[in-house]
């Protein structure tokens, strides 16, 4: 479980296939360079990659690896990441963890796409496209996690377009201290939607 509040920008180092069917890496492993984000982690420790549940494979203080099964290179960004590539680490939340953001998973529901950026005066509001399954899951003022960063809503689409999206709204600490300020239009962003919405619907699609 995670909070969605990034501790540390790390640096892709390499990233090594691990098998091949039909043309496609079967599984990749991950050499990554961090240092606040590897303090007091141990082997099978989980660290939170771009919004990706991961488990410490091996680790040297500055560097650690990480294997990353196709499925989650299918069903996240991870599979789009190239050596010298910067990405959002977190660590795992402990009994003493201040819950600074709201409960993640670590869990990827999707890929969106960066649509626009239109920068203010003291904030810059990104809008993010939505894949069609998850929007009923968004809503304004709601939380969501994008690339493993917690965020609010602060505006969504018609329940009606074909095309649904969602804005955030990026303070300048946001901007400096993750990925999302040098995000360009055209960018894959891995989503996880609040957990609880997902809980509920099934509880109410249970009693019908």
């Amino acid at each position: 479980m995670f909070t969605g509040i990034v501790e540390e920008i790390g640096t892709l180092l390499a990233r090594e296939g691990l098998g091949e069917a039909g043309g496609e890496a079967t599984a990749a492993r991950l050499r990554i360079r961090a240092r606040t984000a590897l303090e007091g982690v141990a082997l099978g420790d989980s660290i939170a990659v771009n919004g990706v549940c991961l488990t410490v494979t091996g680790s040297d203080g500055e560097e650690w690896t990480t294997d990353v099964m196709a499925e989650t290179l299918r069903r996240s960004s991870l599979g789009a990441l190239g050596a010298g590539d910067p990405v959002n680490l977190e660590r795992a939340v402990t009994p003493h963890t201040r819950l600074g953001g709201h409960l993640v998973q670590g869990h990827v529901d999707g890929v969106g796409t960066v649509l626009t950026r239109t920068p203010g005066e003291h904030w810059e509001v990104v809008r993010v496209g939505l894949p069609p399954g998850l929007a009923r899951y968004v809503v304004e003022k709601g939380s969501i996690t994008v690339d493993g960063v917690s965020l609010t809503v602060s505006a969504v689409s018609a329940a009606d377009d074909p095309e649904p999206w969602l804005e955030v709204s990026l303070i300048p600490t946001t901007l400096r201290e993750t990925t999302l300020g040098a995000v360009p239009p055209g960018s894959p962003v891995n989503l996880e939607v609040d957990v609880i919405a997902k809980y509920v619907e099934r509880l109410l699609g249970a009693r019908t």
